[in-house]
């Protein structure tokens, strides 16, 4: 079968062939129908992220793919089953007790592989197999963009963690600021509008020059741009408001001390970027101060787990057709695979399609 791997050594996605898997027990056979390429893919190419399966000397990319079920092989899936995987596993040293107590998007930095980033094989093949405990169902109707499933996952944990850090009390939050215009801060963007807890204003921070089209998705949404190079993020309570909720998707360090002086009072960030080391000034005092007198928080989310794709399942249904035409910019077949690493101001979301239902 043809897989996308990436090569030790090598900055370039490459189409190599391996033989299909055949699945243990336990496992289901999936045929790959769509696999979706977002900023971790592109960090892994450039070798910024991740690392390679134990004694192997290339790493099948994909870790946003949804797909059907070919051969439950004894599971409770059934043959035709749409399903979309998780992407966290034991690591290559054994299980550990976050996977024995089922929690494995809480274990630590070394204490998981995560296909298509790090330690294990990803999604982009003709055949993967998985354990069906690691694969979720989804509707035949949402096989199509099943690929945002995952994404969209990421996002319903880190709401779920910033909310339940709120509910010591009647929090009802009715600003949120979104610190990034990529494909996952857009999606959060969308799903926030169509937030049972009725958010009023929201927010998206980037920066780009109109015309663009994550700006004109922004728009229509119902959110107000700000330019982070007019208006950074600890002078948007100047320039706005100051905002009950705030999702971090940029990876930019100082944005997770910024936050705390843009939040409200009783206000949460998310942090879900990952950084490289930079050191710089902070005035600990002003930001301590801030924390404790203002009751704010701030928590860390990264990954999720089956009940998050669930939920994703659910969120889906609930986003406007035309956001998700607009934000899927292009899927790709595989003979054409390297046009959806292409990163410009023109490209949003793509995928690489492996076969239809």
């Amino acid at each position: 079968m043809k897989a996308i791997a990436v090569r030790r050594g090598e900055d370039k996605p490459v189409v190599i062939e391996k033989p299909r898997p055949e699945p243990d027990v336990g496992e289901a056979l999936v045929r790959t129908l769509r696999v979706g390429v977002d900023g971790t893919d592109h960090e892994v190419i450039a070798g910024g992220h991740g690392g390679f399966p134990e004694g192997e000397d290339h790493l099948v990319l994909g870790h946003e793919a949804v797909g059907i079920v070919v051969d439950p092989n004894g599971t409770e899936l059934e043959e035709g089953d749409i399903v979309v995987p998780t992407v966290r596993r034991p690591p290559a040293s054994g299980t550990n007790e976050y996977f024995e107590k089922d929690q494995p998007d809480m274990a630590p930095d070394g204490m998981y592989a995560e296909r298509g980033i790090v330690g294990a094989h990803g999604f982009m093949s003709e055949y993967f197999t998985s354990p069906s405990d690691y694969l979720v169902r989804i509707p035949r109707s949402q096989a199509e963009l099943g690929f945002l499933i995952e994404p969209i996952s990421i996002t319903e944990k880190a709401r779920e963690h910033a909310y339940a850090s709120r509910s010591a009390f009647d929090w009802t939050p009715s600003s949120a600021l979104v610190l990034g215009n990529g494909s996952l801060g857009l999606l959060t963007l969308a799903m926030l509008k169509a937030d049972d807890k009725g958010y009023e204003d929201l927010y998206c921070l980037g920066r780009r020059d109109r015309p663009d089209p994550t700006i004109d998705i922004m728009e229509k949404l119902g959110a107000t741009y700000v330019d982070s190079r007019e208006t950074s993020v600890e002078e948007i309570p100047d320039a706005h408001e100051h905002m009950d909720f705030i999702y971090e998707a940029t990876g930019f360090p100082k944005h997770a001390i910024q936050s705390v002086q843009a939040l409200a009072p009783n206000g949460v960030a998310a942090l879900l970027g990952v950084p490289s080391d930079w050191e710089f000034e902070v005035d600990a005092g002003a930001f301590h101060r801030e924390m404790v007198l203002h009751n704010k928080a701030l928590v860390g989310s990264v990954n999720s787990h089956v009940k998050h794709f669930e939920a994703a399942t659910v969120t889906f249904t609930k986003l406007p057709r035309w956001f998700l035409r607009d934000l899927v910019t292009g899927v790709h077949p595989l003979s054409e695979f390297e046009a959806a690493f292409e990163d410009d101001d023109t490209t949003i979301k793509t995928a690489i399609e492996f076969d239809t239902v």
